[in-house]
């Protein structure tokens, strides 16, 4: 189930920012995240919430005033979402399946079994090991920053 919603995620991409279950960076906030998720089963002191889903698990962390001050970002987005991280325990998805090996919107890294598919245009990042969907990144695009800054 975790490789449909992925490849369903890869296909709307071209006409928005990254966004997940609902969920987007620099647009959604803490509230808004427990509505759609409900309580966390556990968060960090830095207050990256991490929710378990079909498939895995999610972690979701929010902008902080120190990214806003370091960023130079408009103060409003303190509280927004900045990432969202999926970890995939099951998935079977590949770099093949979800066609990033010809999707020019993607830059390709590869340390030994890991490969990494990164987009800033997209705002999103998968990482395989061993040729296997583990995570995937959700979080904001080049677009998204521009605008957020002062």
């Amino acid at each position: 189930m975790t490789a449909i919603v992925v490849v369903s995620f890869v296909c709307v991409t071209n006409v928005s920012a990254a966004s997940w279950n609902g969920i987007e960076p620099f647009k959604t906030h803490r509230d808004d995240v427990l509505k759609i998720m409900g309580q966390p089963v556990g968060e960090s002191p830095e207050g990256v919430m991490r929710f378990n889903v079909s498939g895995g698990s999610v972690q979701i962390s929010f902008v902080n005033e120190k990214f806003v001050a370091s960023k130079r970002l408009r103060p409003e987005l303190a509280g927004a979402v900045l990432e969202i991280v999926l970890q995939h325990e099951h998935s079977s998805a590949t770099a093949e399946s979800l066609k990033l090996l010809t999707n020019k919107d993607f830059i390709r890294d590869d340390v030994r079994n890991i490969s990494v598919f990164r987009s800033p245009k997209l705002g999103i990042v998968y990482t395989f090991i061993e040729g296997t969907l583990k995570t995937t990144r959700y979080t904001f695009d080049d677009a998204q920053m521009s605008r957020a800054r002062r």
